[in-house]
């Protein structure tokens, strides 16, 4: 069964087998919206890198903040 598209702004990493360098174990990291990829149980992610990629869904449960929290995490990534 494919998982709708995440509609929440943020996902913690539970999972990074071969990602080590790229996600780190219960950080919370943004998500940008890609339908294309959730077709195919993806996430787009901004990693330990600074940019996005995509990693399988299982890797990250999906966080929701209180909206002054959610507003104050993407104003310190410069996304308003």
């Amino acid at each position: 069964m494919k998982l709708k598209q995440p509609t929440k702004h943020f996902a913690l990493c539970i999972e990074n087998e071969d990602y080590e360098a790229s996600l780190i174990l219960g950080k919370v990291y943004r998500i940008l919206p890609d339908a294309r990829a959730a077709k195919d149980d993806l996430v787009r992610i901004v990693d330990e890198s600074g940019e996005d990629y995509l990693y399988d869904k299982s890797n990250f449960v999906f966080v929701d903040f209180p909206v002054a929290v959610t507003k104050k995490l993407l104003a310190l990534q410069g996304v308003s």
